[in-house]
This record gives structure tokens, sequence and C-alpha cells, in this order.
């Protein structure tokens, strides 16, 4: 077992881990720790705990010194200097008609570093630009091109369930997300429906995906013949994921009647074999639309498939 503090910095959720030393270090306190990057002022979000081995990726760098007043009014100026060189930033950038939309600036905590953070649909040639920031701030400088769904963490915002973003609150790393996800938990594939405020699908669809996995796997598929709890027999015509109920459509001589009952209560005699091998060929389509690494040649077969009766 090791002593450690967890430690967050501004630009990041993902809780990084130090030797605290001899230091009292608390939760909320603010320290100065040296990273790859130089000396940088964090926030602790976990007090010196105990933790296995296994768990921390050593050599663990030490926490310089407890932040004081002193550390917090350069990280205020800090803040100050990096909205002027966003400014001038974006200028060199219109100046020189480079394709890159300027997103965000950090400076280090000892000023030995300013990172300019940037989204582009390509690569950018931004050599020249470089030097003339180089000769402006007389500094160490790094362009760093970042995705879509970085510069939304970067910025922040409110999504669409009224709360502040999951990825620039408390998401560390972004995990893969499918429409595959979205069809599992009957939502709607309208995109502007399950698409977050970076245009991708919602990093949310993961969170409550294993439960759906769980719960769809109790409940029968549509089509599916059972036998209800009065021993007749019908098709599966929906089911309800949250509540586990089913619809049965149950015929009674020339008429047809629908019934719900619930999932425990009826009982699969025959499988829609083909209407499950139809829909897993769409639910391949899905992730291999949404990027899970099918070639287009796969995806036209898989298509083709889809398409055959």
């Amino acid at each position: 077992m090791t002593d450690v503090v967890g430690v967050r910095f501004s630009t990041s959720c993902k809780v990084y881990f130090f030797d605290p030393l001899d230091f009292d270090i608390k939760r909320n306190d603010d320290v100065i720790v040296e990273t790859a990057r130089g000396l940088e002022f964090g926030h602790v979000m976990l007090g010196r705990t105990a933790m296995e081995d296994e768990k921390i990726t050593q050599p663990l760098k030490p926490i310089i010194r407890i932040a004081d007043d002193n550390d917090r009014k350069i990280v205020s100026e800090n803040k100050e200097s990096e909205k002027k060189a966003y400014d001038i930033c974006k200028k060199k950038i219109a100046e020189k008609g480079l394709d890159m939309k300027l997103v965000g600036v950090e400076y280090t905590f000892n000023k030995s570093k300013i990172l300019f953070y940037f989204t582009a649909d390509g690569r950018v040639d931004f050599r020249e630009l470089v030097k003339d920031l180089a000769s402006i701030f007389r500094t160490r400088i790094e362009l760093r091109q970042i995705g879509v769904r970085d510069e939304t963490k970067m910025l922040g915002g409110i999504g669409i369930c009224g709360r502040p973003l999951c990825c620039h609150t408390y998401l560390a790393d972004f995990a893969p997300v499918s429409i595959k996800m979205a069809k599992e938990q009957n939502l709607s594939l309208n995109p502007s429906k399950i698409s977050g405020a970076c245009g991708r699908l919602m990093c949310c669809l993961k969170n409550e995906q294993k439960t759906y996995e769980y719960l769809n796997k109790k409940l029968p598929s549509k089509g599916d013949i059972v036998i209800t709890p009065t021993g007749a027999e019908g098709e599966v015509a929906s089911t309800n994921v949250l509540l586990q109920t089913v619809k049965v459509l149950v015929e009674d001589g020339d008429e047809k009647e629908l019934f719900e009952y619930h999932a425990d209560e009826i009982q699969v005699k025959v499988r829609n074999k083909k209407k499950k091998a139809k829909q897993k060929v769409k639910d391949e389509i899905a992730e291999a639309e949404a990027g899970e690494g099918l070639s287009k040649e796969e995806i036209k077969e898989l298509e083709a498939l889809e398409k055959m009766e």
C-alpha cells in the first residue's frame, strides 16, 4: 500500500495521483506539483489515502508544496494573460488565412510554456504561426489539435437534460458510443435527440447500456410466439423495457385482441429467427456507421443482407 493524493487540473476532469510526502494535505486544498509539462497548480480531489500498489503508475511524482495566496494570485494573473494570448493568436490565424479554429489557451504555472488548443478538419501547417507566437511571447509554444468532443469538454455548457455537461464536470475519458445503444434503449433515432452539444452521440447512452442489455435479455422479441397465463398462444406485438411488460396479440376466432402481461407471466414457444437475423444485420450496420471499424465493402455487404427477404 502507498499513500497518495488525487489532484485535478483546470483543463481535465481526470484525477492524477501524487506522493504527498509529509504534507498534511486534505480534500479541496490547492497544491503545486511537477508534471511532464512543468510546474502546475492543481486542486486536491482526494486527500491522503492508502492505495494498492498495482493501481498506481510508478514512479509517483511528489507534491512540491501546498499552494498559498501568492500562488493563487499567479494563477489569476495567468488567466488574464491567457485572454490576451487568445486574442493575439486568433488575429495571427486570421492574418495567415489558416483553416483552424482556436478553442483555448493555457499557460503553465511558471509560464514556461503556452499551449494553444485548436480544431481543424484536416492537418494544418502552422509552423510560421508558431514562429510568430514564439517571437511575441518569448517562451515555448505548443499548438495542440483536439477533436470536437474535447472542444466541448473544455468549453462546457448545458445538456438537453438541463444539467452541466458530463464531460466538463466529471467524465475523465470518452467511451465508445454507437447507434446500437440508442436502439437498444428504444430511443428515437432523430439525430437532434441523441446527439450532444458536440454533435456526436451522447456519452450518457453508455451509462445505462448495461442495464438495458440485462433487461432486454429477459424480454421476448417482437414477432415471437408466446404462451400467455391463460394457456392461449399469441404473437408479441411490442415490449416495454423499463416496465418489463409485453403486449401480445391473441387470436380468438376471426378476431384479434391485444393483451398486456409482465415478462415473467409468459413463456416463449417459438423465436422469430428471421426477424432476429435481420435485426442483427441492422445492428451491425449501425455499428459500422458509428465507426466501429468495418470497411465500406463490408458495410455494403451488410446492407445487401438486410434487403434480402
